[in-house]
């Protein structure tokens, strides 16, 4: 005779294995999560688009010898660019992370059992998203007021380019998220912010700069970003070492935020 408990084991239906989600669904939900919450706060969408193509639009438009000339209209739109690439990056890194580092949720999200991965690379890929909206109203502006007009196949790889000229600042800005509160963050971003783009030739062009200065900002990502960004739109020559400059500050940049984040979380939590 069947025991009830038999009977029961006989009709109960297995449970099915909680499906997992992989690495690529988490990075998406962590991006879209990322891009809701900042788009919540539209100053901060509309603050990195508004200055560059402010500043184009009262600095180089009223300035008819370089709207009228092709080469001197894509380097001071390349100087601008690049500094919204910066500017997006240091911002919703250095201070973005800054500010999530204090939040009480944020220690348990990184203790759960998918790890970094997945939560970092949502961050970067709504930021490479922010940094190219950023760009919309800056090459409108560049179309419609001077005479820089490159073909597609340069238009694509300068757009490339600015965003991968911009790694080394964003691994810059995680070192300062992971390395300060956001009150102080907020001052760290712009005071290495500002003069970074000064000296890289990104609001007065590196051509008039004294010889001393011009040889000295070669050394200086800003500058290395530059003139990759430029050579990529206009196709000219760029001085030689402008890669590696960049690969090393990222590197450096790179090592400074692993450093960082690991001491952030043996402080915090273990």
């Amino acid at each position: 005779m069947t025991s009830p408990q038999t009977i029961d084991r006989v009709r109960t239906p297995p449970i099915a294995a909680a499906r997992v989600p992989g690495f690529t669904r988490l990075a998406l939900l962590h991006a879209k999560y990322n891009i809701l919450e900042t788009i919540r706060i539209p100053i901060a969408v509309v603050g990195n688009m508004l200055f560059p193509t402010l500043a184009m639009f009262f600095f180089v438009v009223p300035q008819s010898s370089v709207t009228s000339d092709p080469l001197w209209s894509l380097i001071s739109v390349a100087g601008l660019a690049m500094f919204s690439v910066m500017s997006t990056f240091l911002f919703t890194f250095g201070v973005g992370v800054a500010e999530d580092r204090q939040l009480p949720f944020d220690p348990y999200l990184r203790t759960m059992p998918a790890g970094a991965g997945p939560r970092m690379v949502g961050r970067l890929l709504s930021a490479f998203l922010f940094a190219f909206v950023a760009l919309i109203p800056l090459g409108l502006v560049a179309a419609i007021f001077t005479a820089a007009a490159p073909q597609l196949p340069r238009l694509l790889l300068g757009v490339g380019t600015l965003l991968a000229a911009g790694v080394p600042f964003l691994m810059l800005g995680l070192f300062i998220g992971y390395s300060l509160s956001s009150k102080a963050a907020i001052a760290v971003v712009q005071v290495v912010l500002f003069p970074l783009a000064f000296a890289g030739g990104l609001f007065m062009p590196a051509e008039m700069f004294p010889s001393w200065l011009a040889t000295l900002s070669t050394f200086l990502p800003s500058r290395a970003g530059r003139d990759l960004v430029i050579g990529a739109f206009a196709g000219t020559d760029i001085y030689a070492y402008a890669l590696p400059v960049l690969i090393g500050w990222g590197v450096l940049f790179a090592a400074l935020t692993v450093w960082a984040y690991r001491r952030d979380e043996g402080r915090r939590f273990r």
